[in-house]
This record gives structure tokens, sequence and C-alpha cells, in this order.
């Protein structure tokens, strides 16, 4: 299977799950956060791809955690404050930057990113071939 349909099933895969989740956690959802959780299970795919195995997984974690901050950060930049369409707002939140990101939101993604990573492992260990999944915690 090319790269290109391996990408977009895990893009898609992620983008399903994120806007299940959202609808768990909210109750509702909106169609951008498809992409938002698409492009943030790709990119914490990479981790693996771009280190070695032997990366602890807490390291992972923590750059997940910031690389989610960062991609909820410029969506919510585009989304919310340029074209108003009010997707999410934590100005009720402690920490918050902008309404549009905020710590207590950046520990959650610090918890859900080694699911994601590991999910990602597997889905291409079992679908694509790819290295048997194995972790160091720290």
């Amino acid at each position: 299977m090319s790269k290109l349909l391996k990408h977009l099933f895990l893009f898609t895969f992620g983008g399903i799950v994120y806007i299940l989740i959202e609808m768990l956690w909210r109750g509702y959802s909106h169609w951008s956060m498809f992409i938002l959780g698409g492009l943030c299970f790709l990119l914490l795919g990479f981790i693996n791809e771009k280190y070695s195995w032997d990366m602890p997984l807490i390291i992972q974690m923590i750059i997940g955690a910031f690389i989610i901050t960062l991609l909820e950060f410029i969506s919510g930049c585009i989304l919310n404050l340029w074209l108003h369409l009010n997707v999410w707002s934590y100005y009720d939140m402690p920490l918050n930057i902008m309404g549009q990101i905020c710590l207590p939101y950046m520990l959650l993604w610090f918890l859900l990113s080694p699911v994601c990573i590991i999910t990602d492992d597997y889905l291409r260990y079992l679908f694509f071939d790819e290295e048997k999944p194995h972790y160091t915690l720290f």
C-alpha cells in the first residue's frame, strides 16, 4: 500500500476517533475537529518514525502534548478568532492563552497522547507490516 493511502487511513482514523471523543466529552463536535484530530493523530504517529523506539514513552507524551496544544492554538486562532466560528472557548479556564488553549487541557492531551501513539504504532504494525511496537516508560 502506498504511503499516501496509509497516511490517509491513519488521518481518517484519527479524525473519526477525535470526533467521537469530543461527542462523548462535550455532547457535540464540529467538522473542523475531524481535520484537527486527523492531523494530531498523524503527527503523534510520526514521533516513532522520526525518533528511535528507545525514546521513553514519557518523552513522547510530552512531545505529543505540545504538538496537540500547538495545533489547537493555531486552529483556534483561525476558526475562533479569525473566522468567528466559535468552535470552542477556554476563556473560563485557568491559565488560558487567548481563550484557545489552557494548561488543564494540555495536561489532558499529555494523558491522551500515549493512547494515540500506541494505537498508531499498532495500526501500522497490524495493517502495514511495520515494526512491532515496544516501549520504555522512562
